[in-house]
């Protein structure tokens, strides 16, 4: 990025409103200050088109302001001004409030670690988004916050399965009709997903038991996300693309698409453009169920939306 736009400005004495909310508005663009009251923003930069809403503010309270395209000529110039957007201490401070946060979770319950979660991570994508030259902090940054993801996961679905090292074997789907079902409590993105691929299109008859220990599942039932279950993460697969291959399902574009969600959501791996909508969909639905009946109930009707508009775009 060799051209810049700079915002010179000149604002009204004694307007300390005028004042407080044009350096707000300027803040959240993340440009860079030349000098007193001259701001500069990459041309390309997503929130560019906020210097021209500063300008006209500021010229209909009677100040001056006139924005100017830079184009830097040398090294020199430019090496100057890239200085002027370093994220690097911003990254080191969210990075200290993400240890922070890691060290505190078993602490604070599963609603209040989630919030937390959230929070870092929107704090997270809004530095990236002014961040104009990304180098090492933000990947320090980005790894910090997937392993606070990380350790959210495991203390929000304790006994997570182990990937088991096995072939995928193709199943008869009739011999797992009118079966009982059982997986771990406190269902979360690969059981709810799982559950609601086995009620739909592997055993719509299908009851659920939800154990608190593998050993707790019930003689004669099929055991699913948890070591040792019948159907569980094998290799680099979650349980719900296990059972999409077990029972041929995974030529279906829509299952397919749910599956690179849950897979992301659960596992991490490549970015998902729906996943963390469903992930938000999810934990509303969690925090006002009354248990993992109800929890499973309401998630269905969100796969259930997501089915029909994956194959809806897939039919097209």
């Amino acid at each position: 990025m060799n051209s810049f736009l700079a915002l010179m400005t000149s604002l009204p004495t004694g307007n300390s409103t005028l004042r407080m909310r044009a350096w707000r508005a300027l803040r959240a663009t993340g440009c860079g200050v030349l000098r007193d009251g001259v701001y500069i923003l990459p041309v390309g930069a997503r929130r560019v088109a906020a210097l021209a809403a500063v300008e006209s503010e500021i010229k209909a309270a009677g100040g001056f302001a006139m924005t100017v395209e830079l184009n830097l000529k040398t090294s020199e110039q430019l090496e100057h001004v890239r200085k002027l957007f370093d994220r690097s201490e911003e990254y080191g401070a969210l990075v200290a409030r993400i240890h922070a946060a890691k060290a505190s979770l078993q602490k604070l319950g599963k609603r209040k670690a989630d919030t937390l979660v959230q929070r870092l991570r929107r704090s997270l994508e809004e530095l990236r988004e002014i961040d104009f030259h990304p180098g090492q902090a933000q990947l320090q940054a980005k790894d910090a916050m997937a392993a606070l993801e990380g350790e959210a996961q495991r203390l929000r679905s304790p006994g997570e399965p182990h990937p088991a090292r096995r072939k995928i074997q193709r199943l008869d789907i009739a011999k797992f009709r009118n079966r009982t079902w059982a997986t771990r409590k406190d269902l979360w993105v690969d059981r709810l997903a799982s559950a609601w691929l086995i009620q739909r299109f592997v055993d719509r008859n299908a009851k659920f038991v939800w154990i608190d220990r593998p050993r707790d599942r019930p003689k004669g039932s099929i055991g699913f996300d948890f070591d040792g279950a019948q159907f569980t993460h094998v290799d680099g697969s979650v349980t719900f693309e296990v059972l999409l291959a077990s029972f041929g399902l995974d030529d279906d574009p829509a299952l397919a698409s749910i599956g690179q969600a849950v897979h992301f959501l659960d596992i991490e791996g490549i970015p998902v453009a729906d996943a963390r909508g469903l992930e938000t969909m999810l934990r509303g639905i969690k925090a006002r169920a009354r248990g993992d009946d109800d929890t499973l109930r309401e998630a269905n009707k969100v796969f259930d939306f997501f089915y029909s508009a994956y194959a809806q775009k897939s039919a097209a």
